[in-house]
């Protein structure tokens, strides 16, 4: 359990690594459910088409959604774009970086599945093969005398090979078919390799200083929220212990002596732990459900900008809970006296 606990926390802290391994399952999946699936077409004039080309579409389509809903960036580019502006204005930019990295790779698996079914050439040749030219194939007589709807029904049954009579027309036919398929496929592959060719290419040869800006901060936003949620469940913890704690002295004097006892035959570790910090300092002041509930909301509301100065970061703390900071998330704002300082302040 411990190695798959190191490994799980080392994907977590290689999002990219881990999005890219997701992806490469993905993609490896794809061709093993084609692989394994059993192509049955219906053989009929009016569902061939109709079964081929759904084939073709709606599981690229499913692997495409599940390539959103595997990826965790999709609820942080949610939040970012729904979260109120408050002091932190949000930059289109980064938005459209984080939509797109994640379009990139939920893209690889439904490519993989059209290139495979099309080298394959199945579906293919049973959505085509009732617009085939029989006659090509034979010596000219084999559809005379044949209605229309007949001529259908007999070309229908060309992928089919147990209600396709004559082995000969129909071996020719599908090989015919299969070479157009295959040859649609390299092209589609030709095309998505120079396509990401032509991104990786050119998106250097715009201002990279505007790229990075991007990039770091749509990773900041990414680190940001998992550190929040962390310092939450460290905050939460820390509450949930003092406030048993509490509960037990109140009720009597002995659990206090008890604890103390029991303390002192905790692991290495975790004194170590409370030797940097204790419980009571990882409440850092927030004692309250209703703080908590305030700061929580004013988190989400009213982000703090970025543009730290060391000297303010104590008054800001402490202004948190008795609403001096917190003007954008209550309508109103107060006069403060500052100084002038050159800061960069980020669109994030």
């Amino acid at each position: 359990m411990d190695k798959f606990r190191m490994m799980f926390q080392f994907l977590q802290s290689n999002q990219e690594s881990f999005m890219n391994g997701i992806c490469g399952i993905m993609a490896l999946a794809s061709a093993q459910m084609y692989s394994a699936f059993e192509f049955s077409c219906p053989c009929m004039p009016e569902y061939n088409y109709n079964y081929g080309i759904g084939l073709l579409i709606v599981p690229p389509i499913w692997f495409f959604l599940l390539g959103f809903v595997l990826n965790n960036n999709v609820s942080v580019l949610a939040e970012e774009w729904k979260r109120p502006t408050g002091r932190r204005r949000k930059d289109p930019t980064i938005l459209r970086y984080m939509f797109c990295s994640i379009t990139q790779r939920s893209l690889i698996a439904p490519a993989v599945w059209v290139s495979v079914t099309l080298m394959d050439g199945k579906s293919f040749l049973c959505a085509f093969s009732i617009d085939l030219d029989i006659e090509r194939f034979t010596d000219g007589n084999f559809t005379k005398g044949m209605s229309e709807v007949e001529k259908m029904k007999i070309l229908a049954r060309i992928p089919c090979k147990d209600l396709f009579h004559h082995q000969e027309v129909r071996v020719a036919a599908s090989r015919y078919i299969k070479c157009i398929s295959q040859a649609c496929g390299w092209l589609f592959l030709l095309m998505m390799t120079f396509a990401a060719f032509l991104i990786r290419a050119i998106r250097p040869c715009f201002t990279q200083a505007a790229f990075l800006k991007t990039k770091y901060w749509s990773h900041y936003i990414d680190i940001e929220r998992k550190m929040f949620d962390e310092t939450c469940k460290e905050h939460a913890k820390s509450f949930a212990k003092v406030c048993i704690h509490q509960y037990f002295e109140g009720i009597s004097g002995e659990m206090r002596n008890f604890h103390e006892n029991h303390s002192k035959k905790y692991d290495a570790n975790e004194e170590d732990e409370d030797k940097k910090m204790s419980d009571e300092e990882k409440l850092m002041g927030i004692r309250a459900q209703d703080d908590m509930n305030k700061a929580l909301w004013n988190w989400h509301t009213c982000k703090p900008a970025l543009a730290l100065r060391k000297e303010q970061m104590n008054g800001e703390h402490n202004g948190l809970l008795n609403g001096e900071t917190n003007g954008c998330a209550n309508g109103h704002t107060h006069d403060v006296q500052r100084k002038e300082w050159a800061v960069y302040y980020s669109k994030v």
